[in-house]
């Protein structure tokens, strides 16, 4: 079994207490995560149990951790992340041709900022995906708009993929070759959905209050709201998000296995169901171009239920079930991506090549390869020939993958294919 770094630094201490104080303070995130495994295989030992007694208790009670600087940083970033949204309406911009390029920056640099803080980065590693995000921005700005420019298009919804990795890149602290921190990283981002989801949630009720409030004395302030308010709120969501999942694990670490028990045989029965309703249907996917976007949609969202499907069944090794499920899940997913994958090659042989074709392709190509090697390192998992978290070696060894075909979608394709 492939430790990480602090796995194997907890394991190495156990008879050191010092040194063990030493790793839960300057990382606890990480320490916690990296404790559930070592707890598993060393569960007899003294020094396992008293940490584990001393965890446990700690996060039985959800208490917010809030450090003065963090305020300090949080506000600060907010503030100008809610300026950057506000652009548009400064400056008199398209908001739309605005937000389609520049959504990913209103904090992307601010997460990047944030986990260099918190793993002590160099400045040299800094400096490397902020100059990236810098390039990245006026890279997208300048690409001339021209009707029907698809390159633009792809080139805006790939960005973000890109930037994301950008992200993961300061969050494993430059540490690439290290699979265990990239799957952390993956954790990271489904606590990280479920938690800005439940912060969405809370500030929508919070909204339809204060508006109901004035209007019960007749004072109209939805204009203001929503343009002032409403546009921070929802800038500071995933900075707010982040710090949470970060420094307060206990407070989703919870819900995330929950989640993923629950909607992955949900979207299993789903997707079986479709299939079924394909052949019944007998509905030409070849054909339609529409139906076939729409199909590579599902299909990209039937794969990141897997992925964080399966990066929370490494946290539970003992749910057979959910290990069994997610192995059908792939393999019938691996039988869509098939068909989708032929429906795309026969597009292209008839219709011609273009950049649309040409990056679902790749994507595809992407996937389909992905799930074959997820399914059958989940189907050695079944048959108790590996581990579960084999499987999630798997999946965060493709995420340099996806990175590289992001890029080039970004910043090639528009030079490539002439700007249309």
């Amino acid at each position: 079994m492939e430790y990480n770094i602090i796995t194997k630094a907890i394991i190495d201490n156990l008879e050191n207490p010092i040194a063990l104080e030493q790793l839960y303070q300057s990382d606890k995130k990480r320490f916690i995560y990296s404790f559930e495994e070592v707890n598993k295989k060393f569960s007899h030992h003294l020094s396992v149990q008293i940490w584990h007694e001393r965890l446990n208790r700690k996060r039985n009670g959800i208490g917010l951790t809030i450090k003065k600087e963090d305020v300090l940083f949080l506000g600060a970033a907010s503030i100008i992340a809610g300026f950057i949204a506000k652009i548009p309406n400064l400056f008199g911009l398209i908001e739309d041709e605005y937000y389609a390029r520049n959504c990913s920056f209103i904090v992307a640099p601010f997460l990047v900022i944030f986990f260099s803080r918190k793993n002590h980065l160099a400045l040299k590693q800094i400096a490397i995906p902020l100059i990236l995000i810098f390039v990245s921005a006026l890279y997208i700005n300048i690409i001339p708009k021209i009707e029907s420019n698809n390159s633009l298009i792809l080139a805006c919804i790939h960005l973000p993929i890109f930037l994301w990795a950008v992200i993961g890149y300061t969050f494993i602290g430059g540490d690439i070759k290290n699979n265990s921190l990239k799957i952390d990283y993956l954790k990271f981002n489904g606590d990280f959905l479920v938690m800005s989801a439940l912060l969405v949630l809370a500030g929508g009720i919070f909204s339809g209050i204060t508006l109901g409030l004035f209007n019960l004395i007749e004072v109209k302030i939805e204009e203001f709201y929503f343009n002032y308010v409403a546009i921070w709120g929802l800038s500071s969501i995933p900075l707010i998000a982040t710090y949470l999942v970060q420094t307060n694990p206990s407070l989703v670490n919870k819900i995330s296995p929950v989640i993923a028990k629950i909607f992955t045989p949900l979207v299993f029965i789903t997707v079986l169901a479709f299939l079924i309703t394909l052949l019944y249907t007998g509905k030409n996917i070849y054909s339609d171009r529409n139906f076939l976007l729409i199909f590579n949609v599902l299909l990209i969202g039937v794969m990141a239920i897997i992925l964080f499907s399966v990066t929370e069944a490494t946290k539970n090794e003992s749910n057979k079930m959910i290990v069994l499920t997610l192995f059908m899940l792939s393999t019938l997913t691996v039988v869509v991506n098939g068909i989708a994958l032929s429906a795309i090659l026969f597009r292209l042989s008839e219709f011609g090549i273009t950049p649309n074709r040409v990056a679902v392709l790749g994507a595809n190509l992407l996937i389909f390869i992905n799930l074959i090697l997820v399914s059958l390192k989940l189907y050695q998992v079944v048959s108790k020939k590996e581990s579960v978290e084999k499987v999630g070696l798997i999946i965060a060894g493709f995420i340099p993958y996806y990175s590289i075909w992001a890029f080039l979608v970004t910043f090639l394709f528009p030079i490539l294919f002439q700007y249309k």
